[in-house]
């Protein structure tokens, strides 16, 4: 009859006060309080062990899977991306960079993912963007925000709500091309008024390593202004325009594609740097799951052991009495 009811109790364990010690915060931190047995943390049941160990293995293979995808994709991207940087640099050379330039109307160009697990390269960009809204702004001044990706739109859009003026999802569903985003790029240009331009995004170092960036691109108005006044844009003055054209023309039609090609740099940088990200997120993820699968093992050896060694005790306890 002992033995038979102890069967029924679904092989629960009473851990003695020395194993009770050495083990309660590691199985409560494994467990939850579903998972623990009537007594609390005294009690492990090992079927919940079991089922904790099957869904640990479950989602180890998950983020291996994923950190596979994440490499893979990264290869492809990482090579456009390279080739990607020399459509700016002529740009910087001749007509710079000046992140502290000081204009009435700014955008700022958030470039994010669509897609979450990939560390903190979205928090990061949104981080640069509320401190950048923040020095651009003033009494006399407007500044909005255009974003790129699900990601950075949840997030900014909790306390800068008023200050979106565009928002566009679903941008790297497919590989990403030069004729896309300039398409992108004049669908932005027709719908702000800036006098500065300023696209945040990732760019892309290695594997566990991404810089935020902020590129600025004037408008054809400020850079005629920050000619007349010298300084770095003094030199455009040197140049001789030939065809026909104006000089405002021709500086309206080398912002419209100065912000295509930087655009579609930036684009390129922040997808890699995002599945570098992933794939760092997803090998850290599964070393943890392997850690996390060894305690639960190590727990579940334990409650068997015990459990096989009360019975034993039952047995002998029963046999005592009988012949006592």
């Amino acid at each position: 009859m002992a033995m038979a009811a102890f069967r029924r109790e679904g092989r629960r364990l009473l851990l003695s006060p020395v194993s009770y010690n050495s083990s309660v915060a590691a199985r409560s931190a494994i467990l939850s309080d579903s998972e623990l047995g009537p007594m609390g943390a005294r009690s492990v049941s090992t079927q919940a062990v079991r089922n904790r160990m099957k869904s640990v293995k479950n989602i180890q293979k998950i983020t291996k899977a994923m950190k596979m995808v994440a490499a893979s994709k990264l290869r492809a991207v990482q090579v456009r991306t390279e080739n990607s940087r020399g459509f700016w640099q002529p740009f910087t050379a001749l007509l710079g960079d000046n992140p502290s330039v000081d204009v009435k109307k700014n955008v700022i160009v958030t470039i994010t993912s669509d897609k979450g697990l990939c560390g903190g390269i979205n928090s990061t960009s949104v981080r640069v963007s509320k401190a950048l809204y923040k020095l651009t702004s003033g009494p006399e001044k407007e500044t909005k925000y255009v974003i790129l990706g699900e990601k950075g739109k949840v997030q900014l859009v909790r306390d800068s709500k008023n200050s979106i003026e565009m928002n566009i999802t679903e941008l790297q569903k497919n590989p990403l091309n030069y004729t896309q985003v300039s398409v992108l790029a004049d669908d932005i240009l027709k719908n702000v008024e800036y006098d500065a331009l300023r696209i945040i995004h990732n760019k892309f170092q290695s594997v566990v390593s991404f810089l935020p960036t902020v590129s600025t691109i004037l408008s054809p108005e400020t850079v005629e202004k920050e000619s007349e006044a010298g300084g770095k844009l003094g030199s455009l003055d040197s140049y001789e325009i030939e065809g026909g054209d104006t000089k405002a023309e021709v500086l309206q039609n080398l912002a419209e594609f100065q912000f295509s090609c930087v655009l579609f740099n930036a684009a390129l940088e922040n997808a890699c740097s995002e599945m570098g990200a992933r794939m760092s997120a997803m090998d850290s993820s599964s070393r943890n799951a392997g850690e996390m699968l060894d305690r639960l093992t190590l727990t579940y050896n334990r409650t068997r052991q015990a459990s096989i060694t009360t019975e034993l005790i039952e047995i002998i306890s029963g046999a005592s009495a009988l012949t006592g």
